[in-house]
């Protein structure tokens, strides 16, 4: 079992704290998925890669986890408020489908990227539609306390109350609610509220919603922000170890939920809030509502007109995981590019361990698990692991140019270690080979046993021509005194 010394940043708090899980041993970890109206955009792989990390690791070191990632199906509005239309609604109206058309149709998408950038299932994944009667019960617990009140078939949160009474409002996203008052403007057609900041519990449908069911209210359908309380208390209790998701969360919707938990059942929900901040184009936020997204199947393929090329799966993964999650991430092909070598370069060394051959001595720094795992012990922190994974690399090249030496037992467990670190904690696996792919290697492979057979004939002309060839194509050879390996620039 790897030492439990990991600490991470709790928003709620604002600094850093020992991670003390509520039962020992196990975690409860709820992270707000995706509304499914449109494709994955490279911003919703940050979350997903970013919560992924932190599932890895945390079974890594042994805990029982319980990870479950919501799907939006109904009630998130156009303007992440209580005006507009229901956005899978919207489309589904706009392409003469169903929305739970809609909404299966885009989950098994975002399914299939995240399956492709290597993100785990999580233990569970419930639907806000499939938990209407829950939804419904807390409204009414809210009720019963005196925080909400009804109007015109609708039900509301009662902001100003809820704050005078326990000055809560406000104590993940610091905000203060004398100024969120004088700063929001009455929306058109919310008169019904007794304050602007209140946000609705239960909406009433208009007649043109198609998306609605039975309340003792009124035939409508629940709020955004009151989904999340019903599924995350529902699989993982009242009150469970973390709560994630993106920055752009923070407020409304992670504020509202714990405003909605102290109401109904007299506790905040998490122990510890993670948020990850965003991916950025040009200093903006990439998102949907800005218009300057690039879907994950547009990066995989490389049609959208800001890329100069495609990009894999795992090359998306390591651009993510270079960033520590709570910085900001800005695109560019420039910093994908890099990637891609960077990640290349990882695969090559790994590759190349099975050259390695064992010595009588170790002379190489065997540290390597140890520093990664107080790396990630530091706040998951991906940018310093994947240093110390490029060190590795230097030190398997020593290791190749016999340099340095190892043995054979501290090989297997170097091996092991890099594994581990490489594929359980970051995630990382090398793609299949295309076709094309395969050929390259096997007429490399082919060139370098006749460029042996030369050199074993003396023939330096034709063995130095050869090396020159593949040079000129971007492959370089190493020579070893255990035979040649070869690698792409």
């Amino acid at each position: 079992m790897a030492e439990k010394n990991l600490i991470i940043y709790n928003t709620l708090s604002r600094k850093k704290e020992i991670f003390e899980p509520l039962t020992a041993g196990y975690v409860g970890m709820y992270v707000c998925g995706p509304t499914v109206y449109g494709d994955a955009h490279l911003g919703h792989a940050r979350p997903a890669i970013t919560f992924d990390i932190i599932f890895r690791y945390l079974r890594f070191l042994d805990y029982k986890v319980r990870y479950v990632r919501n799907i939006t199906d109904v009630g998130h509005l156009e303007n992440d408020a209580d005006e507009g239309e229901d956005k899978i609604a919207k489309k589904a109206r706009l392409e003469q489908l169903e929305p739970m058309e809609v909404a299966q149709y885009y989950t098994k998408r975002y399914l299939d990227a995240m399956d492709a950038l290597n993100v785990l299932r999580p233990s569970i994944q419930p639907t806000a539609s499939g938990h209407i009667i829950e939804q419904i019960e807390i409204v009414q617990a809210i009720l019963d306390s005196g925080y909400a009140y009804q109007s015109n078939g609708s039900v509301y949160f009662d902001v100003v109350k809820y704050q005078s009474d326990t000055n809560k409002y406000g104590v993940l996203s610091n905000r203060v609610i004398e100024d969120m008052v004088a700063n929001t403007r009455e929306l058109d057609g919310q008169q019904e509220k007794h304050n602007a900041t209140d946000f609705a519990l239960w909406k009433k449908a208009s007649p043109e919603h198609i998306m609605r069911w039975a309340s003792p209210w009124s035939i409508g359908f629940p709020g955004w922000h009151l989904e999340c309380t019903a599924m995350s208390r529902k699989y993982l209790g009242e009150q469970f170890d973390i709560h994630g998701g993106g920055l752009d969360l923070l407020f409304p919707h992670h504020e509202s939920e714990i405003a909605q938990s102290v109401c109904a059942f007299h506790c905040e929900p998490a122990k510890y809030w993670i948020h990850n901040n965003m991916i950025t184009i040009d200093g903006k936020k990439m998102g949907k509502s800005l218009g300057n997204f690039i879907t994950l199947q547009e990066i995989f393929s490389g049609s959208h007109a800001l890329l100069q090329q495609a990009y894999s799966p795992m090359t998306i993964r390591f651009f993510i995981l270079q960033a520590h999650y709570r910085s900001t991430l800005d695109f560019s092909n420039e910093a994908l590019q890099a990637a891609e070598r960077g990640l290349k370069k990882l695969f090559e060394a790994f590759k190349n361990l099975k050259h390695i051959k064992p010595s009588d001595k170790t002379t190489i720094d065997l540290d390597l698990m140890d520093k990664v795992v107080e790396a990630m012990n530091d706040d998951f922190n991906t940018p310093v692991v994947i240093a110390h994974l490029f060190e590795a690399v230097r030190q398997i090249n020593l290791l190749l140019e016999t340099t340095q030496t190892i043995t054979a037992d501290d090989l297997l467990h170097f091996t092991e270690d890099f594994t581990a670190i490489l594929h359980s904690i970051l995630g990382l696996t090398e793609e299949a080979n295309d076709t094309s792919q395969q050929l390259v290697e096997g007429l490399v492979n082919l060139i370098l046993d006749l460029r042996t057979q030369a050199r074993t004939a003396k023939d330096w002309k034709t063995s130095d021509q050869l090396r020159d060839t593949l040079s000129e194509l971007g492959i370089t050879i190493k020579d070893g005194k255990d035979g040649a390996t070869w690698s792409r620039d």
